[in-house]
């Protein structure tokens, strides 16, 4: 045996096929069989062969050349491959591209990547209020919880920042909370800045609730004196 020959066999001309393809290709849509179809196209077009022939093609896989004419077509239909059109010095080519197929899995990375980072916040921030409460949260205020974020649009920044309110105002419940979030919300506030601004300037407009006596401290209350739930 020429241990030699065989290396050579197996080492030459190497292609390089992304793991993030190999990983995740059902996940984006394809079976088997359209996956290496694909990987056979990058493998002609590795070597200059931009447009390889059905025929081409069947000749490294187990089907024949109208399966692979269906198959193209339907990849090509449904956005992992497109057909490019070109000319040079007046000669019309054709060529694959590939270019669907490696968008489609970088959308799916960074969907994912975010995905994962939004559920390990949201995960945060559950717990968060779960230490507040000194409870879990009942099936109503973890729906309450999603709501504020999912179909509010409160930054999870945001949400902490009423949560943080409704501890300094002993009035630790979620009627309270959900009441500041919408304060916020009707005027306009999306960040942290923006919240303190405007808490100082309504309770600036409030009268002071606390009659000044002999040895008071000059240090601020611990509790806002503005309600939420009064707020007309």
């Amino acid at each position: 045996m020429d241990t030699k020959f065989i290396l050579k066999l197996m080492t030459d001309g190497n292609i390089s096929i992304p793991s993030l393809l190999i990983e995740n290709y059902h996940a984006i849509g394809l079976n088997e069989q359209e996956c290496m179809l694909l990987i056979e196209i990058h493998s002609f077009i590795i070597r200059g062969d931009h447009f390889p022939t059905f025929d081409n093609l069947s000749n490294r896989m187990t089907l024949d050349e109208t399966a692979c004419a269906d198959m193209l077509r339907s990849l090509v239909q449904h956005g992992f491959l497109s057909i490019v059109q070109k000319t040079d010095n007046d000669i019309y080519s054709e060529s694959y591209s590939l270019q669907p197929l490696w968008e489609k899995l970088i959308r799916f990375a960074f969907r994912n990547e975010t995905s994962a980072a939004q559920s390990e916040t949201e995960d945060a921030l559950y717990t968060l209020f779960e230490n507040e409460f000194g409870r879990p949260l009942s099936p109503i205020e973890c729906e309450t919880l999603a709501m504020w974020t999912d179909e509010d649009h409160h930054s999870p920044s945001l949400v902490k920042a009423a949560l943080r309110e409704a501890v300094v105002s002993g009035k630790l419940n979620f009627r309270y909370i959900d009441r500041i979030l919408f304060e916020w919300k009707k005027s306009g506030i999306k960040t942290l800045d923006q919240a303190k601004e405007h808490g100082d300037k309504i309770r600036h407009r409030q009268p002071s609730k606390r009659t000044a006596r002999a040895g008071d401290s000059d240090q601020a209350p611990k509790k806002p004196s503005y309600d939420w739930l009064d707020q007309n």
